[in-house]
């Protein structure tokens, strides 16, 4: 794993502390989202769906920050839409990163090379870059031939510059599985700190509904992906959240985990959902019906969501939750087997 040492002990103690305070709901990852507007229309995406004068409109930073002060979450990832489109991404990221939030600041990169200058290196910041394979599959994903690579130089100039890089890969149904895993080398090869990876989910207003990735393929595709990891691949994110997509775990969603605010509001159950909106995150924690939601609520809409912003707070809970999860997560850790 290559989550930086001061971030873990951050999530750590945040996460004891609120279990010590006998909270069984609490945000992890504050999901920002200042803007939709988008300077890619991807076929599995079902965030840029909106009619032109809602795409002109953004949040400012006030607002922004408003958000963050009241989820109290110690991570905040910006995705959007675009957010190096956002006029105000500079400031905002130095409010961020003054009040000590770890930043996942998630980007398509076409922006990133001429936007980095309103940026200053820290170990609160990180660009989180979409890559949805080698340069075939991430330009076929992304409907632009020329994004890839327009993506690796960028990347391979805030490397040079000392920022943080991510990446965060979406998979659908077709992945080859040893593609993937040349896709790991490679960016490894680059020099990212880290990968994070994740089933596409069904947004029903994606363009392209055939290629989502159903539960049980999608358990198929991470296991010939992530069988026998080799030592030098750095995943961001949780062991066990891997372990879950590959059908080592039977989690259950935990949506409150990753809240999510926009333009409209507090947005009801997830990222991923959108049933309503709530004025305050306190609203939204205490009048959603949480059991609503999740695989074994028999809702529809569930059935097949395996994607981390549901499931990765769940594997963190696991981890502090009982010796076995911390034993687990340690020793996936440590050796890096799956």
């Amino acid at each position: 794993m290559s989550v930086p040492l001061s971030q873990m002990w951050t999530v750590a103690t945040y996460v004891l502390g609120q279990r010590l305070r006998g909270r069984s709901r609490y945000p992890l990852v504050l999901m920002l989202e200042p803007l939709f507007r988008c300077n890619l229309a991807c076929a599995g995406c079902g965030k840029i769906q909106y009619p032109g004068h809602i795409l002109k409109r953004h949040l400012s930073v006030e607002q922004c920050l408003a958000a963050v002060e009241e989820c109290g979450a110690p991570m905040v990832s910006i995705p959007g839409g675009e957010p190096l489109m956002y006029p105000d991404i500079g400031r905002l990221a130095s409010e961020l990163i003054a009040r000590k939030k770890y930043i996942y600041l998630c980007t398509n990169a076409i922006l990133l090379r001429e936007k980095l200058d309103a940026f200053t290196p820290s170990k609160y910041l990180s660009f989180s870059v979409h890559m949805d394979g080698l340069r075939e599959e991430h330009d076929d994903a992304v409907c632009r031939d020329g994004v890839f690579d327009v993506a690796v130089d960028a990347i391979r100039e805030a490397l040079r510059r000392g920022f943080r890089v991510t990446t965060n890969t979406t998979l659908f149904d077709g992945a080859n599985p040893l593609r993937m895993r040349e896709f790991f080398d490679a960016m490894m090869d680059l020099g990212v700190e880290g990968m994070m990876v994740s089933p596409g989910y069904s947004y029903s207003k994606a363009p392209d509904q055939e290629h989502f990735l159903r539960r049980q393929r999608a358990h198929e595709l991470f296991r010939m992906m992530l069988n026998n990891p080799k030592k030098r691949w750095r995943f961001n994110q949780s062991p066990i959240f891997l372990q879950f997509l590959m059908g080592k775990h039977d989690f259950e969603c935990t949506p409150w985990g990753n809240p999510t605010y926009n333009l409209f509001g507090w947005q009801r159950p997830c990222y991923l959902l959108q049933e309503g909106y709530a004025a305050s995150f306190r609203e939204l924690m205490e009048s959603t019906r949480w059991e609503d939601y999740g695989r074994r609520s028999g809702n529809a809409k569930c059935r097949d969501c395996m994607v981390h912003c549901g499931y990765e707070p769940t594997a963190v809970n696991h981890t502090f939750g009982s010796w076995r999860g911390f034993r687990d997560t340690v020793v996936a850790t440590v050796t890096g087997r799956l």
